[in-house]
């Protein structure tokens, strides 16, 4: 049984990169296609290829670092793991501090990993296409503030669910769900004001003719919007952006000072008009709950993968929470990806819904020509493959929605 959990977790990991290898080769393979008729307009000649090289620029890159990645994990669960797990239990038997230190070392050692290829991302090919403003500088910065902010929120959930199992290992699935779930809610009322702070400046909007136009439009459609922020995205990047976020009365409007920048009056009130859409049709809500209802299968997973010293033994680990732990977010990848699929599913008709509300309020011209002037500024891929939209997009094609949307 041992050995058929061991193939098992192989078998995933090497799905996993043969999958996405594919979606790259069938990515690449689409973008030779002649473009939709939809977006002939934005992509000239000159526009495609550099859209071109970049796609293939990303795709060899990200072939090189999963590759790299696929070693490591090879490499972590027939040796890693089990020596680490082990070694720690020379320092502490108790399951809550064993699997902090886990973790903690874990993580770390991760984000050494990881750390080389983001700074060639970011410093390179970003830079090599004319979209990185971020200056060396800002570059640690961010990166220590989300490791010590992913370091904290990770030892507070794992401590959680420490404590839940040692308490009441037979419900663990539901009290532990049911405290994340309040974490979760808590971090999505109080993000605005909690998190971003720490990355961006966030602006109320001046007043103004871009201010004027807003609200006009929300009073038409009977939308009550008080906080209207700007964010000083370009310290960052050029791609732009705006996102809704927060509930009730900590709802706000955030736009990336970018959007501003690249797009007329009446293209940034067609992409808020969407954005309010969403919120028309309880998205958000729906959103979160559909998460709350997939992390409540996790745990039920979870649970009874705890209940079994085999899946520690499995990978030639002493049987401890911490190993039983990895096993199970190994074993739980091919459910999440279904899950995933059904909630990506979801996200597109959500997003035809909302490009529908724009359109009958008389946004859609605009929300057309918004679309486009991202697109191209992004260098977005315009013809990715069909299966790669099913499995991984959250959203329709660019020429699907201007097809809905004409």
């Amino acid at each position: 049984m041992e050995k058929a959990i061991f193939i098992a977790i192989l078998a995933i990991i090497i799905f996993n990169w043969l999958l996405e290898t594919l979606l790259s080769y069938l990515n690449l393979r689409n973008s030779r296609k002649p473009i939709p008729e939809e977006l002939k307009d934005i992509y000239t000649a000159e526009k495609r290829s550099k859209q071109f090289q970049y796609q293939l620029t990303n795709i060899r890159f990200g072939m090189l670092v999963r590759g790299f990645s696929l070693l490591l994990s090879f490499f972590m669960i027939c040796f890693g793991f089990s020596w680490l797990n082990n070694n720690l239990l020379s320092v502490t038997i108790n399951p809550l501090w064993h699997t902090l230190l886990f973790f903690v070392i874990y993580m770390t050692f991760s984000q050494l990993f990881d750390l080389p290829w983001s700074a060639y991302k970011v410093f390179h090919i970003e830079e090599k296409f004319g979209f990185n403003t971020t200056t060396l500088l800002t570059f640690i910065k961010d990166n220590v503030i989300s490791f010590l902010l992913s370091l904290i929120l990770q030892s507070v959930v794992i401590s959680v669910i420490v404590f839940c199992w040692q308490w009441q290992p037979d419900w663990l699935w539901l009290i532990a769900w049911a405290v994340i779930s309040i974490i979760m809610i808590f971090l999505n009322l109080f993000y605005p004001k909690l998190i971003v702070p720490l990355f961006n400046k966030q602006t109320p909007l001046p007043d103004g003719e871009l201010r004027d136009a807003i609200e006009n439009f929300a009073r038409k459609v009977d939308f009550k919007v008080e906080n209207i922020y700007v964010m000083d995205s370009s310290k960052r990047s050029t791609k732009a952006n705006a996102y809704f976020t927060g509930w009730g009365s900590r709802k706000r409007i955030v736009l990336y000072d970018t959007l501003i920048k690249q797009l007329s009056t009446d293209e940034i009130v067609a992409v808020l008009s969407h954005e309010i859409g969403h919120e028309k049709h309880h998205h958000t809500l729906k959103g979160l709950c559909s998460g709350l209802l997939r992390m409540l299968l996790l745990f039920v997973m979870l649970g009874i993968i705890l209940r079994y010293d085999i899946f520690a033994v499995a990978i030639g680990c002493v049987p401890t929470f911490v190993a039983k732990f990895i096993v199970f977010m190994m074993l739980y990848e091919p459910v999440g990806m279904l899950l995933s699929i059904v909630g990506n599913i979801i996200s597109r008709r959500h997003e035809r819904e909302a490009d529908a509300f724009a359109k009958a309020n008389g946004m859609g011209k605009s929300i057309v020509s918004s679309l486009k002037k991202m697109s191209v500024n992004s260098l977005s891929n315009p013809l990715p493959h069909p299966l790669t939209v099913f499995l991984t997009y959250s959203h329709p094609t660019l020429a699907e929605r201007i097809r809905h949307l004409q």
